[in-house]
């Protein structure tokens, strides 16, 4: 799904695009993602609901200028001034892997509204990242150096280990592509350059304090964010609920996607039409 709309801020482009009509629910996509990992789902949920897409400022179809800070505090503001921009009811808000502490840290941090929240596979309890990322985020400049072709080569590796069942060539096109002109090879270093624990630790002793629905679905295979995290993080939220999804990794969207479908409506239909 193309984003077919803009949203400038303090020099971004954000890119973003709604379809259906109902109560609104966003979208928020993680790293090295962007929203295409949603628009299938997106469109499926948008017979009940107005569902909003975007991308991340450094992702997808967003602006990805080399100045621009990409980190998760960032990325918490960006999404707290998007959803003030759209100046809709408080939504009904999906996050995956990073989207998971750009919606807390917006929810908790900067004061946005929102009606319920479903975290799948997130980024939220210390520690986080695979150890290539760490990797990588130890020695940046090594690897944003590294020739195309490596990189290419480094990069599908890399996507490869989120998916439990294996990516197929289409897909992995899917999600490598941006990554792999001169500007999305340096856009894809930057934002692990950028990722730090403290963006998480500062949301930590906050979880107790969210007072809407919160339901949490976890691959039970996530190699890059092990189950271990859901349990922890169910227990971190008051009445929050959990769902597992077997034979499925990190990227849960293409391991699973029938069981996550099924997982969403489960959630979101009490609040639809």
């Amino acid at each position: 799904m193309d984003l077919t709309e803009t949203f400038s801020w303090k020099g971004r482009d954000v890119a973003w695009s709604r379809i259906g009509s109902g109560q609104p629910v966003v979208f928020c996509h993680g790293t090295p993602w962007s929203s295409k990992t949603w628009a299938r789902f997106a469109d499926a949920l948008s017979r009940d609901f107005c569902v909003y897409l975007w991308d991340m400022p450094g992702y997808g179809q967003s602006s990805k200028h080399p100045d621009h800070d990409v980190d998760l505090a960032t990325q918490g503001e960006v999404f707290t001034d998007l959803l003030a921009e759209w100046k809709i009811d408080p939504p009904h808000v999906v996050a995956h892997d990073f989207g998971g502490a750009v919606s807390l840290r917006a929810l908790l941090l900067h004061g946005a509204d929102f009606a319920s929240v479903c975290l799948v596979d997130v980024v939220a309890l210390r520690p986080w990242g695979s150890r290539f990322f760490r990797l990588v985020h130890d020695h940046t400049d090594v690897f944003a150096a590294l020739p195309a072709a490596v990189h290419a080569g480094a990069l599908a590796a890399y996507i490869q280990t989120a998916s439990f069942r294996g990516l197929d060539a289409d897909e992995l096109a899917e999600l490598t592509a941006p990554w792999l002109t001169e500007e999305g090879q340096a856009a894809f270093y930057r934002q692990i350059a950028q990722a730090d624990e403290r963006f998480t630790r500062e949301l930590e002793d906050r979880l107790s304090d969210i007072d809407l629905p919160v339901h949490i679905i976890w691959g039970e295979q996530d190699t890059w964010i092990p189950l271990d995290r859901a349990s922890r993080l169910t227990d971190a939220i008051p009445d929050a609920s959990l769902r597992t999804v077997p034979n499925a990794g990190h990227l849960i969207h293409y391991d699973a996607p029938a069981p996550l479908a099924d997982a969403l409506r489960a959630w979101l239909q009490p609040f639809g039409h």
